[in-house]
């Protein structure tokens, strides 16, 4: 298990190259963007979805009376 440990920390300390803070930046901001856009798409589908369902609704409940 000791050994487990030193050669894991061994690898993250001496083998692992880690981004700079300006690429961390930037990565950051693209996963932010991405992450609204798909909200976005997700909520237009939402209310697509929900305003179709209201108007199939309206229609079935209309056809028994």
């Amino acid at each position: 298990m000791f050994n487990y440990v030193k050669e894991s920390y061994n690898e993250l300390v001496n083998k692992v190259t880690w981004p700079t803070f300006p690429q961390l930046q930037s990565s950051t901001i693209v996963v932010m963007v991405a992450s609204v856009i798909f909200a976005l798409i997700v909520l237009a589908m939402d209310i697509s979805f929900e305003n179709l369902m209201a108007a199939i609704y309206k229609t079935l409940g209309n056809l028994g009376r």
